[in-house]
């Protein structure tokens, strides 16, 4: 391996449980949330009070103006540990830039620091009734006075202006992109708890659809819904004891913006640039390189992004992402293409924040994919933008 240890692979993840994704489910998301739990506690060969530790990102994000409440809309990680009967020695939701990356950067240090030896980390997704970013605001303040009322509003507005920055610097075609959306939805399409579970997608499909904010289209975007993903992690040591072949946590980085912007204001330049000092705090944490990564899983609640993290990882040049994947560089069912979506990600599986990268890590490396087993032996699990998100580093050898 190059470079040196970072996290030291020191803590590992153990178990896992998902629940079926669903545009609504017919429990409350703190009912499927405890369901959820029980059953990765129980798969990690543990009894819920050996939890001493609960970790969440219990961002819940829509630009609309939906109440926040836990247990409805959100579950927090004291809302879990409550209602599990459990008294934990550490409990925490993580606030910052890129959720699931802090998120299990959080649990790591927990469990490396002794402040806990078990640790459930979840994300709880909801989709509230009525339209997902519905704005009823009759006037703008802060700094959407400079935005909304010309209708630059939410995050459709937000990718379409580095997307199209994307275009016009080098020459990205709608085919190209037609080719990211059926690898998704091709391999999301096998997973029974996807919302896509039987349903690929077309070119021709993805070709028709009009656009929404222009390029930005309804298939570019992850489906709003209600599911929940759990994890358990537990120390390397401990790990040598519970029933799966752990997965352990190598190294992550989280970024931020270089450069104060407006919110939504996201130039494709930021993007990269900070993106590339992202993923180079990346490697040095985890003491390998991209040429060392056999399953990269990349972020794409908006189909955009798997370009920009193509690049930033240095997995394809800058400004080639287009071509490589219009070339079949992205197809999991080729001996020569990057499986990059082979867990669907979030336009093959739902609006589930991370998740499905996260977890297709897991379930490769610990070796219970089943039918779609790979031979896989370091995993990146990328979530949101490059420079607005981070990446975690997975191994299944504890080198």
């Amino acid at each position: 391996m190059s470079g040196r240890l970072g996290a030291s692979n020191q803590v590992a993840l153990v178990g896992y449980a998902h629940s079926v994704v669903q545009r609504h489910a017919a429990a409350p998301l703190g009912v499927v949330t405890l369901d959820t739990a029980r059953r990765a506690i129980a798969d990690a060969g543990l009894r819920t009070d050996q939890i001493d530790g609960f970790v969440t990102a219990p961002l819940f994000p829509t630009a609309g103006a939906h109440a926040v409440e836990d247990g409805v809309s959100t579950v927090s990680a004291t809302w879990l540990a409550d209602n599990l009967g459990v008294r934990p020695r550490y409990a925490a939701g993580f606030q910052g830039i890129g959720q699931m990356p802090g998120a299990v950067a959080m649990a790591v240090n927990a469990i490396a620091a002794g402040a806990a030896d078990y640790v459930v980390l979840h994300r709880a997704m909801h989709n509230p009734p009525g339209r997902y970013h519905g704005n009823p605001m009759a006037s703008a303040g802060g700094s959407l006075q400079w935005t909304a009322p010309q209708g630059y509003f939410g995050p459709l507005s937000m990718i379409a202006l580095p997307y199209n920055e994307y275009i016009q610097r080098y020459g990205a075609s709608r085919e190209a992109m037609a080719a990211v959306l059926v690898e998704a939805r091709k391999n999301g399409a096998r997973l029974p708890w996807s919302y896509w579970h039987g349903r690929p997608l077309s070119a021709e499909e993805y070709l028709a659809e009009p656009m929404i904010s222009d390029p930005i289209c309804r298939y570019d975007c992850d489906i709003p819904v209600d599911g929940v993903a759990t994890f358990v992690l537990t120390s390397a040591r401990r790990a040598a004891d519970l029933p799966h072949r752990p997965v352990y946590v190598s190294g992550y980085a989280t970024s931020a913006p270089a450069t104060r912007r407006l919110p939504l204001h996201w130039p494709l330049d930021d993007i990269m640039s900070v993106g590339q000092e992202t993923t180079r705090r990346l490697w040095e944490s985890a003491g390998v390189g991209p040429t060392e990564v056999d399953l990269p899983q990349l972020y794409d609640g908006f189909s955009p992004f798997v370009y920009f993290w193509l690049e930033t990882l240095g997995l394809c040049p800058p400004g080639e992402a287009h071509r490589f994947v219009l070339d079949g560089g992205i197809d999991s069912d080729s001996p020569k293409g990057l499986p990059v979506l082979s867990g669907g990600g979030a336009l093959g599986n739902g609006r589930m924040h991370g998740v499905p990268q996260m977890l297709e890590c897991y379930l490769q490396l610990a070796g219970r994919a089943g039918d779609r087993q790979r031979t896989a032996t370091i995993g990146v699990a990328c979530q949101s933008s490059p420079h607005f998100g981070g990446a975690v580093v997975y191994s299944a050898e504890q080198f």
